[in-house]
């Protein structure tokens, strides 16, 4: 964090009142976030307790005393409390960004955009960040808010965030993260990547119009199942060539996981009563696994349709045959939209009628009366499924970056790394930042929180970025990481790996006669590698006492 100058940043975007005492703002964030990482726990009445444990390293580490009580619970919601102004705060994102791609010479080319939620045990309140809406937690009792995150690729790091309420739709979030990205690298041709959600046209247009670029998959809202039928005529009738899409995995193979071909499209959208057109190319794209996966998934919903078909035809103990024909087409209705099977079955109901006795009771004769049945026959349309499962598997993807530097392959390839802004977000829900469970219910609070938590992921991201690029430029891999295999080696070292390389050192303070001394557990090879991978010197330990194998 000191060379990413998080301190001396936060104190120069955030002064502090007259009033504040002792630690600046800035170290008391540096420190927090330290434990946050070490801990993953942001509870705030665990922090000065583990400082006053580790007051020696800390004050050691900041070159100064330090005391406990300038971590405890007040002071830090004083520091939530600034990181929650949203001028300071993008004024602070801004210059830490700008700060790290010029001291890490990090390229700034591709730019990728998603959203996520964050849910708690809060109340909703009228125009408060905490609402009800659809939830990506799985949790729709609980009240939420958003974050969306803006990563610079490759490396997943994060250089833009807005936090808005968990009502909002994910639409609207991209044109001011875009804006908010442009104003932060000040510079143009950037790609930006995407969900279908940034697939609006107005969302795209404002890319475009703004001397940039876009790559994202479209909706059915923006291809219509018309367009998509056009598209796929084309495949059936082999009129277009489907040009082959492999993806080179990290143990060195490569496969064919796709295969499509594209199309030039004129966008037309109207701004300010104008008419706005610019061309983008339509890249109609088959994913292997993923069309193999439906159809085999269909085939289960057909074979479990039939069976349930099949049973309402069948009488049994307690089950009454079907005496009117509105409650058997009912449902069968049921069951073809439970297995989501509608129109991919010829349904014919047909009345039978049996002749039954009826056994004399008491002054009833015996007599003979018509029973009334219905039921239902099927038979699979075979047509109907062919042409559903002709549909599976097909995505469009749109974009207006020239061919000849973004290839369909490379695009498709570019796309699939959507699960470095998804594993952005496990970093910050799970472990080490552990956003979650939230202990906080104040807005203000959760959001210098979270603002606070996306430094820490900046600092993942680089510690991460760093070591893998010296392992690269050395042609090396890195051993001793994985618990119960030593042996196992890696070039793509995580940075919760290369933390917890760290965890058995310990410093011992001894107090004989008046005078201390200290004892510092010896690096061992491992720790010594990852630092000289992170171009750290090994007396950022050593200063913290004299390495012995044997007490003083």
């Amino acid at each position: 964090m000191e060379r990413m100058g998080v301190q001396a940043l936060l104190d120069e975007h955030f002064p502090q009142h007259g009033n504040w005492q002792g630690m600046s703002m800035g170290r008391v964030a540096v420190v927090w976030l330290s434990h946050i990482l070490s801990q993953a726990d942001h509870r705030l009445n665990q922090v000065q307790a583990w400082v006053e444990h580790h007051i020696e390293t800390i004050g050691e580490s900041l070159g100064q005393e330090v005391r406990g009580l300038d971590w405890s619970d007040d002071r830090l919601e004083g520091t939530l409390r600034y990181l929650s102004d949203d001028e300071d705060w993008r004024q602070f994102e801004a210059a830490l960004t700008q700060r790290q791609i010029q001291v890490y010479d990090l390229r700034r080319e591709r730019v990728r955009l998603d959203s996520t939620s964050v849910s708690g045990f809060w109340s909703a309140s009228e125009d408060g960040l905490f609402q009800r809406g659809h939830s990506k937690d799985h949790r729709p009792d609980l009240c939420q808010l958003k974050l969306m995150l803006a990563s610079l690729d490759p490396l997943g790091l994060p250089i833009a965030s807005e936090i808005v309420a968990g009502n909002a739709a994910d639409d609207p979030l991209y044109a001011p993260a875009v804006q908010q990205v442009r104003q932060t690298l000040n510079t143009n041709g950037l790609l930006f990547v995407g969900d279908c959600k940034m697939g609006s046209l107005s969302t795209r247009y404002l890319i475009a119009s703004g001397g940039d670029y876009y790559l994202c998959p479209l909706s059915k809202t923006q291809v219509n199942e018309a367009q998509m039928q056009d598209y796929l005529s084309l495949v059936v009738s082999q009129q277009v060539e489907l040009e082959s899409i492999d993806y080179d995995y990290a143990n060195g193979k490569t496969a064919e996981i796709a295969k499509g071909y594209e199309q030039e499209h004129e966008c037309h959208i109207e701004i300010d009563g104008e008419n706005r057109t610019w061309m983008e190319r339509r890249l109609i794209v088959y994913s292997i696994a993923q069309g193999n996966a439906q159809k085999q998934a269909l085939q289960i919903r057909i074979a479990q349709a039939q069976s349930e078909l099949a049973a309402l035809n069948q009488p049994g103990r307690g089950k009454k045959p079907w005496s009117d024909l509105a409650s058997l087409t009912q449902a069968t209705e049921r069951v073809m939209a439970k297995h989501r099977v509608t129109g991919l079955f010829a349904l014919n109901y047909c009345e039978q009628v049996t002749p039954v006795t009826q056994r004399k009771y008491r002054d009833r004769p015996a007599q003979v009366v018509e029973q009334r049945r219905f039921q239902v026959d099927f038979t699979l349309a075979l047509s109907a499924v062919e042409q559903q499962m002709q549909q599976f598997g097909w995505r469009v993807y749109a974009t207006n970056h020239p061919q000849a530097q973004l290839s369909l392959s490379q695009a498709v390839g570019v796309y699939r790394q959507e699960y470095l802004i998804e594993h952005q977000f496990g970093r910050l829900k799970g472990h080490p930042l552990s956003l979650k469970p939230m202990f906080l219910q104040r807005e203000d609070h959760i959001k210098g929180l979270m603002r606070l938590l996306s430094i820490g992921l900046q600092l993942l991201t680089l510690v991460e970025f760093q070591v893998r690029r010296a392992l690269a430029q050395q042609q090396a891999e890195l051993a001793g990481l994985y618990a119960g295999n030593p042996k196992r080696s890696t070039a793509q070292p995580t940075a919760e790996r290369l933390l917890a390389s760290f965890k058995e050192i310990t410093l011992v303070l001894i107090h004989v006669k008046g005078e201390v001394y200290a004892d510092l557990t010896p690096l061992n090879p491992l720790q010594q590698r990852v630092l000289q991978l992170m171009n750290f010197p090994t007396e950022i330990y050593t200063r913290l006492g004299t390495q012995s194998d044997d007490p003083p």
